[in-house]
């Protein structure tokens, strides 16, 4: 039997199959699979009641560093995506400068790396500044050491429609992708919440679905010309769901996510004028909300990302007009999946295994986490026990944003332990010791 000083022995955990199994994890490794195993030394951690699931993957997180660091940092994001079950997250690239060049997205990796929470992978801007005007440096961004593979100008619509094709065109020839914030500028001019009866009761300016169900449709098209690969940041309306399954249906290479607030949450939250639930794209209809549940489950939608987006306090705790759009998500997660879709029946562990693990890694182009529990893989691994509730509270919340639509909310699950690259982050539901998550990340690079 195989032991040191590094190894962790999990015993009696539930795999996504359902079947029980320990795991024995040497060297930052999966080393045996099987029942009744023993490691002189191991630190053990009884998983006897809990899920394993493969280390789960966010598509979609804004870290803010560089330039924002009063919201998050590589560092305090990397904490919040820990304790959520995350072993691996893609940084968006609306930082200040702007993840536009090689050298921003290196910064951001290697910030990453140094702090050893989770793997960051930083996204690259489409356009230089995000200004929607002539593309960034796309190739030198792939080509660089941090390996960017998904671009995105999230937070900003790609709306000119050539500009558009000719990102497509480029990272189709290194099989990147082009992940599109679908909304169209012009009908969201002074938009504050979905449009319908609600808004105008409320006397609240509307977002029309058409906004973002429009530009789908066009990108899908020309992602269909060019043959390259389209992914949709945050779909949130029932249209959208079904102009994505029409082009799956024809062939077209496209992926989409929902995020855990869209798949929850609807607009009647906005009756208080809350700011904690202004977001972008907004919080929708209750129709829209089974749309989207139901595009998931049938795999039109193909994974659940959180748009984790932190703010400081004082860019929430002010009038709805003013606030800043967006909610913090990592922490939570895990959570509300298993409230929205998996307490329903929609979705069993299996299907969570995949939304929030194999499909993004693999959107992503990220190695590992195909065959998440086969000897000999890198061990990421994510411990969950879903017996359990909480009224979810800022003591719960890791990163730098306390702007959780959450807060005061009885959540289920809870995620006990997370292993990144074989090494714990989380512990009985606790971080880890920062130096020694530190220490751990220099040993793996040796």
């Amino acid at each position: 039997m195989t032991s040191s000083s590094t190894a962790l022995l999990i015993t009696g955990a539930t795999l996504p199959d359902g079947s029980s199994t320990d795991l024995l994890v040497n060297d930052g490794r999966i080393a045996e699979v099987g029942s009744g195993l023993t490691a002189a030394g191991a630190t053990v951690i009884d998983a006897a009641g809990l899920t394993a699931l493969p280390g789960l993957v966010d598509l979609h997180t804004h870290l803010r560093e560089p330039g924002f660091e009063q919201s998050e940092t590589v560092l305090t994001g990397s904490r919040a995506a820990a304790i959520g079950g995350f072993t691996a997250v893609f940084a968006m690239a609306n930082t200040s400068p702007v993840s536009d060049t090689a050298g921003v997205v290196e910064q951001v990796a290697s910030l990453g790396a140094r702090h050893g929470y989770v793997t960051v992978r930083p996204i690259g801007a489409v356009t230089m500044g995000l200004e929607g005007k002539q593309l960034s440096e796309i190739g030198a961004m792939a080509h660089s050491r941090a390996n960017v593979g998904v671009f995105s100008d999230d937070g900003h619509c790609v709306h000119d429609a050539l500009l558009m094709r000719r990102a497509l065109e480029y990272v189709k020839t290194f099989d990147g992708v082009i992940a599109q914030h679908a909304q169209d500028p012009r009908l969201t001019e002074g938009a504050q919440m979905n449009e319908g009866s609600l808004s105008g009761e409320l006397g609240l300016a509307g977002w029309p679905a058409v906004a973002e169900e429009s530009i789908i449709a066009r990108d899908v098209l020309l992602a269909q010309h060019v043959g390259a690969r389209l992914h949709v940041c945050h779909v949130s309306t029932a249209g959208s769901v079904e102009v994505i399954r029409w082009a799956k249906a024809r062939g077209i290479n496209v992926t989409a996510e929902v995020t855990p607030h869209h798949l929850l949450l609807t607009e009647e939250l906005i009756r208080g004028y809350d700011p904690r639930y202004k977001v972008n794209p907004p919080l929708r209809s209750s129709e829209d909300v089974e749309a989207l549940r139901a595009g998931l489950a049938d795999g039109t939608i193909d994974i659940v990302a959180t748009d984790h987006a932190p703010h400081p306090l004082e860019a929430k705790e002010c009038a709805w007009a003013e606030a800043a759009n967006g909610m913090v998500g990592l922490e939570s997660a895990l959570s509300v999946v298993q409230a929205s879709v998996v307490d329903n029946g929609q979705l069993d562990r299996a299907d969570v295994a995949r939304v929030l693990s194999s499909a993004p890694a693999g959107i992503g182009r990220l190695d590992g986490y195909a065959s998440p529990f086969a000897v000999g893989n890198t061990a990421n691994i994510t411990l969950y026990d879903p017996s359990v509730s909480r009224e979810f509270a800022r003591e719960h919340l890791h990163g730098k944003g306390v702007n959780s639509p959450y807060l005061a909310t009885t959540l289920p699950g809870q995620v006990m332990a997370t292993i990144h690259d074989g090494y714990a982050t989380v512990l009985n539901g606790a971080l880890v010791d920062a130096g020694e998550v530190a220490a751990q990340a220099r040993s793996r690079r040796g």
